[in-house]
């Protein structure tokens, strides 16, 4: 996307999202998200944010004060630490992996900040509607917006204007308008500077693996892998596929032979397995990036949408320089992501 229409598009989004129903002081405060306008009673004192991403939103959104529960920080409390220090101290997390429809009530929440698949879905028994039986209102992770009836694909805001709309949008629903515009800003300053810096002449291929068995969890043009890769001045591998995050076949990585292969870091299956089950399988033992060991092994809370995506691509933009993939650029990443002591980091070094 050229950077003229990005800044645009960046410029519609916090028109949209900053729209309110009523000055300060009012009773009730409405903003975009996912398409509709939705209202929120205010003050807004009880927030219940599930996944890393979104806690990472909400407090770089100011919100830290209405976070009465959390749920799936667990697995990114290191890096979350790393941003945000003590603030993580004495969060209240009610359920370490996704959140249950008890968990969500027991905390008494007046909003839940969650996503489709992130925590909500019909599945589970956890949609807007039937939390609005219980008094409890929604905002959607605008990644993962509610799927249209009968399609599959959720989400499909650019990945950079998604993050700027939920910051500004959090910070205004809690009251925080102010602290959430300057977070949604200061990333926009740091990807334009990503953007502004020379770019390869020709752009390496970086291939997602979140994780493997028959097939491989990757991620498709509407995710936050899209964004990351881009600003960084690479090709996402999966770039043509209209989706979020999705499975491809192993035949997809040995028809991409990436530069690059990045993880994303979460229990489940470890960053070793991943790699060996790289080296066995025959679409990806011969790869040039699996010989030569080119792997990135970053946080989950930095991959899925978040203001942590930009400090993705400073580090994967650092990463492509220091093996001569992308020209010098003297960008420092914000984030020292090696503090964190990740497994399949060389290319960190």
């Amino acid at each position: 996307m050229a950077p003229a229409i990005f800044g645009l598009l960046l410029v519609l989004a916090a028109g949209c999202s900053s729209q309110t129903s009523a000055d300060a002081g009012a009773d009730t405060v409405t903003v975009t998200n996912c398409g509709a306008e939705v209202t929120f009673d205010q003050p807004l004192e009880r927030l219940f944010v599930n996944d890393g991403g979104m806690i990472a939103i909400a407090l770089a959104a100011g919100a830290r004060e209405q976070m009465v529960a959390v749920s799936s920080m667990a697995r990114d409390v290191d890096v979350l630490r790393l941003e945000y220090g003590a603030q993580i101290d004495g969060l209240k997390e009610v359920a370490p992996a996704q959140p249950t429809l008890e968990n969500i009530v027991g905390a008494k929440p007046q909003v839940l900040f969650a996503g489709y698949h992130y925590g909500m879905g019909e599945e589970r028994g956890i949609t807007p509607e039937i939390l609005a039986g219980h008094g409890i209102a929604v905002y959607q992770l605008s990644e993962a917006c509610r799927p249209v009836e009968g399609e599959a694909v959720r989400g499909t805001m650019d990945p950079w204007v998604a993050i700027d709309t939920d910051l500004r949008n959090i910070g205004i629903i809690t009251g925080n308008a102010e602290q959430g515009a300057q977070a949604a800003d200061e990333v926009a300053a740091r990807l334009q500077t990503l953007r502004a810096a020379p770019q390869p002449a020709e752009k390496p291929t970086v291939f997602v693996f979140d994780s493997g068995s028959d097939t491989i969890f990757s991620s498709g043009a509407f995710g936050g892998p899209q964004g990351i890769i881009d600003a960084a001045g690479a090709r996402n591998a999966t770039e043509d596929i209209q989706d979020t995050w999705t499975t491809v076949s192993w035949e997809r990585i040995a028809t991409a032979d990436p530069d690059l292969i990045v993880f994303v870091d979460y229990p489940g299956q470890s960053v070793e397995e991943k790699i060996a089950a790289l080296r066995s399988n025959p679409a990806s033992r011969n790869l040039r990036a699996v010989r030569e060991s080119r792997f990135v092994n970053l946080p989950y809370a930095m991959w899925v949408s978040s203001p942590l995506n930009i400090d993705a691509a400073e580090t994967l933009r650092s990463v492509l320089e220091k093996r001569g993939l992308a020209p010098q650029s003297g960008i420092t990443p914000s984030l020292d992501v090696a503090q964190l002591g990740l497994a399949g980091n060389d290319w960190l070094q």
